[in-house]
């Protein structure tokens, strides 16, 4: 099968050094380790500010990075695996193992712990943070800033409702590779509910729905429950109940919770087909 580009990082010109013997490239290089420094940092399919965006990495990712240029790097998230371009300047050095991760779908990140403070950044909901002090109610992040502590949990302190967590996103906007609070695409609203549950998803609704920790498949017919994860051609919603599901749509550009019926009816004046699979946890 071949190899996704999405997922492993070669070009004709270049290649990971992982790839070495899987395929053909002038040559290949060691990603060279990193991370993310700003809370949220556009992941592009190509070197430019105008080219599209496939994805976004948030504060605290570990990258590989495998080419500068022109102001942009190369480079694998190596959460999700996921290859793209970004800025540089949101390229930080790597950081220790994460302590925390954020459990409001948003906070301030400050420059001392004062409520005050002229923040210099927003997080968002999911990020992982490696916490180095505490300081009266805030905690000190490893890189530099500061958090209101009370928005932290514990790593290992997981959320295994992703239906209820799915719908804490309800009203924040549509957004084409979107996967922070600014805006999120219909995938990133399933990734990043799931993984606070502790369950690892790629980047993609294709993926996705072929990724073994998505559960069982069943018929498309199959009565629907609360947690089913069910699969358009290029879209994915989380089952609600036999009737309604939360989703992030570009029907109404928004993460809403709306009638099955409503959702499979765009899908298929969009795409001509309805409902192609379901995934049961």
């Amino acid at each position: 099968m071949p190899l996704d580009p999405r997922l492993h990082a070669f070009r004709p010109d270049l290649a990971d050094e992982r790839l070495r013997g899987r395929l053909e490239a002038e040559r290949f290089v060691a990603g060279t380790p990193a991370s993310v420094r700003v809370g949220c940092a556009d992941l592009k399919r190509l070197p430019a500010v105008d080219a599209p965006n496939d994805s976004q990495l948030l504060y605290g990712e570990p990258l590989l990075v495998f080419e500068r240029r022109d102001g942009f790097a190369w480079v694998q998230n190596e959460s999700d695996g996921y290859v793209g371009w970004l800025r540089e300047q949101a390229l930080g050095q790597p950081q220790p193992v994460p302590t925390h991760r954020l459990g409001v779908l948003r906070t301030p990140l400050l420059p001392e712990p004062l409520v005050r403070a002229p923040y210099r950044d927003i997080l968002s909901f999911g990020s992982k943070l490696a916490v180095t002090g505490w300081r009266d109610r805030y905690a000190e992040l490893a890189g530099g800033g500061w958090v209101f502590a009370d928005h932290l949990v514990e790593l290992d302190r997981l959320e295994p409702d992703f239906t209820a967590t799915a719908c804490r996103f309800l009203g924040l906007p549509y957004l084409w590779g979107g996967r922070s609070v600014s805006g999120l695409d219909c995938s990133a609203l399933v990734q990043l509910s799931l993984a606070v549950a502790g369950i690892a998803l790629p980047r993609d609704s294709d993926q996705q729905e072929q990724a073994p920790s998505a559960g069982q498949r069943l018929p498309p017919d199959s009565s629907r429950r609360r947690g089913d994860l069910l699969f358009w051609r290029g879209h994915v919603a989380i089952a609600l109940d036999a009737e309604r599901v939360v989703n992030a749509t570009g029907g109404p550009m928004l993460v809403v919770e709306e009638p099955f019926a409503a959702l499979d009816a765009r899908a298929r004046a969009e795409y001509s087909s309805g409902l192609r699979s379901l995934r049961r946890l």
